[in-house]
Formats: C-alpha cells, sequence, structure tokens
C-alpha cells in the first residue's frame, strides 16, 4: 500500500462530509427562499448578520426527504433545534420526551373545557 493505511478512510470520510455538506447547502437555500426567516417554535426574527443561527429541520427526521415545495422542513433556530432533536431522541428512547419516567405521558388537557367556560364568562 503507497501512505498510511488510513489515507483511504480519510478520503471517503471526506467526501461524505462533502457531499452532505452540498446537500445541506442546497436544502437550506432552498428552505430560506420559500420560509420568512422566523424561528417555527419561538418566533425568533433573523437577518443575514446571524441566519447562521437559523437551521432547517427535516419534520420526519429524514435528511434525504428533500421535496421541491418544502413541506418535510421548516426553520428552527440551533436552541429549538437542539430541543426538537432531544425531544425526539427521548420518544424513540421509549421516555415520551416527559423527563419524569418512561413511558409517562401528559393527561391534562387544559384547554379542553375552554368552550363552555368562554360561554359561562359571557365570551360567546
Amino acid at each position: 500500500m503507497n501512505g498510511k493505511p488510513n489515507d483511504r478512510l480519510d478520503r471517503v470520510v471526506a467526501e461524505a462530509r462533502r457531499a452532505r455538506e452540498q446537500r445541506e447547502q442546497s436544502y437550506r437555500e432552498q428552505a430560506l427562499k420559500i420560509y420568512p426567516w422566523v424561528c417555527g417554535r419561538c418566533t425568533r426574527e433573523f437577518t443575514r448578520a446571524n441566519l447562521r443561527e437559523l437551521t432547517v429541520h427535516h419534520r420526519d427526521h429524514n435528511h434525504d426527504n428533500n421535496p421541491a415545495d418544502g413541506s418535510n422542513w421548516e426553520l428552527l433556530c440551533l436552541y429549538c433545534h437542539d430541543n426538537e432533536h432531544q425531544r425526539h431522541s427521548e420518544a424513540a428512547a421509549g421516555n415520551g420526551g416527559s423527563g419524569s419516567r418512561p413511558g409517562a405521558t401528559a393527561t391534562h388537557s387544559p384547554f379542553a373545557d375552554l368552550k363552555s367556560l368562554l360561554k359561562r364568562d359571557g365570551g360567546e
């Protein structure tokens, strides 16, 4: 073999990273043209000065699913994007993202009786 044993592996990894960066750049540019520069969760607004902090999130978590209409994307700030992936990881691990105990789910619905409450207070 000519060169170090890891040379081939390094080339393969570098090529894979370049391909991923090109793919990401392509759908990122498309998403930034389609959607307003606002985080879909916290509604923080972005400008060219801080646009690097706005990410493209794949709703189905499949980075190869990039329809031209952007239906699988949403723009999220770095913090909300990290939070979304953390929630997804926790749900996949079986604790539903509750953080309290595995399998725990919320049972309280604070707005379940909102319509009758509004009627009672003369809102309707």
